[in-house]
């Protein structure tokens, strides 16, 4: 079983990144402020104005590290890796079914379910555990509603045209009851609808901020057992898009995001204060809410839980490189579906 490693975030403007035989080092001003062995990292990820050398970026490459860089908002901007791993043949078979409208549905109907699924679980857990309180009967519809999406995409051969409505249509019913599972009193942290690029509101730059951190780790566990992440299903091919990433963050969102920026609010652990509204409209966090936030995900993918699939406890930050792992042994025939994560 792989072993969950630290991903070291590094949110400090004008940090900059080097190597000193097996260590990673991070320089502030000239001095050294960390020093961590290459071997405890599974990836770095740099916000804003952060450098790294080359030998560093090399050391990477070598031990398997993910390099990715972002800007100070959270948006993806570049990853380093090393040379590809796993074997051609898994990813001509990745193309190949691709390119094949039947194979592709197949696939899609099954993310485009299990995101439903994990969806519809977020608002009963709201429900169970305020049955009498306010927006009770919006959320019981949304739920209904749902149940009623899921039903009709489980074993149909629709048309990825009208499977993706079916999906379009699941968000919009998920998202129009969001607000009603916020339980902060302050208006600052209302919910009116997804905005992104850029997002205008605190909840909007919470949940783009975590999905670009979900998927640099889905794209990295792809990458490791031999995937192309830019060649997806249900996300088609986009220059610069991991289409793949984004497909398997499907299944993901709710259960490992969307409940941990529900947690972040409803427990007051973030305040209205921690977010800035530039003069675009953008809404952005400040130093204090970033690293509040990083370590909130960090201690998240740290719980464990017992996997639907392979009936195994383990880190839930393992949970993207096992699907990832699935995937690949459904591409190459060793499972007849592919087990997307159920959230139960």
């Amino acid at each position: 079983m792989k072993k969950l490693l630290n991903t070291l975030y590094v949110t400090t403007q004008g940090a900059w990144l080097a190597r000193e035989r097996e260590n990673v080092l991070v320089r502030i001003e000239q001095e050294t402020r960390l020093r961590l062995p290459i071997h405890t990292l599974g990836a770095i990820v740099c916000f804003g104005q952060v450098s790294a050398s080359a030998p560093l970026m090399g050391l990477c490459a070598e031990r398997g590290v993910g390099l990715a860089f972002l800007t100070k908002r959270g948006r993806f901007l570049a990853r380093v890796h090393g040379p590809v791993s796993g074997n051609v043949l898994l990813r001509r078979e990745q193309y190949r079914q691709a390119d094949d409208d039947a194979a592709t549905a197949r696939i899609v109907s099954v993310l485009v379910a299990t995101k439903i699924a994990n969806s519809r679980t977020v608002l009963q857990r709201a429900l169970r555990d305020r049955p009498d309180g306010e927006g009770v009967a919006g959320l019981q519809a949304a739920v209904t509603h749902l149940a009623s999406l899921q039903r009709s995409v489980v074993g149909r051969g629709d048309g990825l045209d009208s499977l993706r409505g079916t999906e379009g249509a699941a968000a919009r019913a998920y998202f129009g009851v969001f607000d009603d599972l916020i339980t902060h009193s302050d208006p600052a942290f209302r919910f009116d609808g997804r905005s992104r690029r850029p997002p205008l509101d605190p909840l909007n730059a919470l949940l783009s901020f975590l999905y670009t951190l979900l998927r640099h780790d889905i794209a990295s566990a792809l990458e490791v057992v031999g995937l192309d992440p830019a060649v997806g299903y249900l996300h088609r091919d986009r220059p610069g898009r991991p289409g793949l990433a984004l497909d398997l963050m499907e299944e993901l969102r709710a259960f490992l995001v969307d409940r941990l920026v529900l947690s972040l609010i409803n427990r007051r652990q973030l305040k209205p204060a921690g977010f800035t509204t530039s003069e675009d409209g953008a809404v952005m966090m400040n130093d204090e809410t970033r690293k509040a936030v990083l370590v909130a995900y960090q201690e998240r993918k740290a719980d464990r839980l017992r996997h639907p699939f392979l009936d195994e406890e383990l880190e839930i930050g393992l949970i993207p490189h096992i699907q990832a792992r699935l995937f690949a042994r459904y591409l190459r025939g060793d499972l007849d579906a592919y087990p997307a994560f159920i959230w139960r």
